[in-house]
């Protein structure tokens, strides 16, 4: 069992990619922490707890940052034209869910429950990198502990998704993820190489609907906003972004990867770019060394992928 915080900002993906760690066999879901990004961090986290009470979900949720590890950043607003006003496709979410949060900040919640499970955790961090990057400038010996950290966020040889060179998820925080991406423990990249060319048509996610049971039938419906969103990028379908850094914990074969230590550029015109300086290339003296060496995903059979999130949602 593979024993998963997901680090979420929910979000329509994100939603999809909670269902998936919730009921795949594999997956121990032991916590979610919430991050700003799709929503404020307000909405992020009542719509953690809303998907949680909908779906049942027993892992504690804990509340996370609302701003960027650099207070002198300035918020960029949040991307209502493709979650929604509510970050959840404005489906009918109430203001407020009943629900006990877990009393401890995210990255207070994080660095516990690794230390008490050495070695065990992984960390599914697909939102802004803030909570992360917290807990390793509060607990920096939590790297040693981790077993991973699979992010969704970056792109290496394809455009970004809200600038020429960046996506979303690093740039709404590139400081964090620079500290991130440096530590030294396993991170794996999940970014925009291989999350574009994974989509998923309405036509498909309805006949999951229609097999499945309320929860895939409460995901189609949250998610029809989302897919009006990207029609200008899918043929009548999304990109599930999220949902393949879940696959990666449980299926790292269907994906390929190059490694080598990974930098994000943090100010000017490709603010929130990643760049990865392959193993075994060599240059002169900079940056980039003497950093870890991570795992950046350049290719996916994304219709495996796809396969198996379908094949995991209708577990009930």
């Amino acid at each position: 069992m593979h024993k998963v915080i997901y680090d979420t900002d929910p979000g329509v993906d994100d939603a999809m990619a909670l269902l998936f760690l919730h009921r795949h066999p594999d997956i121990d879901l032991i916590g979610i922490t919430t991050v700003f990004g799709n929503a404020s961090i307000e909405a992020t986290t009542r719509n953690a707890l809303f998907l949680k009470r909908e779906w049942n979900i027993p892992a504690p949720v804990a509340k996370g940052e609302g701003t960027t590890i650099d207070p002198s950043r300035k918020e960029i607003g949040w991307p209502t034209l493709v979650h929604g006003d509510n970050g959840l496709g404005n489906i009918d979410v109430p203001e407020t869910v009943d629900g006990q949060l877990d009393p401890r900040p995210a990255y207070r919640f994080i660095i516990d429950t690794v230390r008490a499970n050495p070695g065990e955790v992984t960390l599914v961090a697909v939102g802004r990198m803030t909570n992360l990057a917290l807990a390793l400038k509060e607990d920096p010996g939590i790297a040693k502990l981790v077993k991973a950290v699979v992010i969704m966020g970056g792109n290496f040889y394809v455009p970004g998704n809200v600038s020429p060179v960046a996506e979303a998820n690093i740039h709404g925080d590139p400081e964090a993820a620079d500290i991130v991406l440096t530590a030294p423990w396993k991170v794996v990249v999940i970014g925009l190489d291989v999350t574009a060319v994974t989509t998923m048509s309405r036509r498909y996610l309805a006949a999951t609907a229609a097999e499945g049971d309320s929860a895939v039938k409460l995901l189609n419906e949250l998610s029809q906003f989302y897919i009006d969103f990207y029609a200008h990028a899918v043929d009548d379908g999304m990109m599930v972004h999220d949902s393949c850094a879940c696959v990666y914990v449980v299926a790292p074969e269907l994906f390929s990867t190059i490694t080598g230590s990974v930098r994000v550029v943090c100010g000017g015109i490709a603010d929130g770019q990643t760049i990865v300086k392959p193993d075994g290339r060599r240059f002169p003296p900079g940056d980039w060394d003497g950093l870890p060496s991570q795992i950046v995903c350049t290719g996916v059979e994304s219709e495996k992928v796809i396969g198996l999130v379908r094949e995991t949602l209708l577990r009930a």
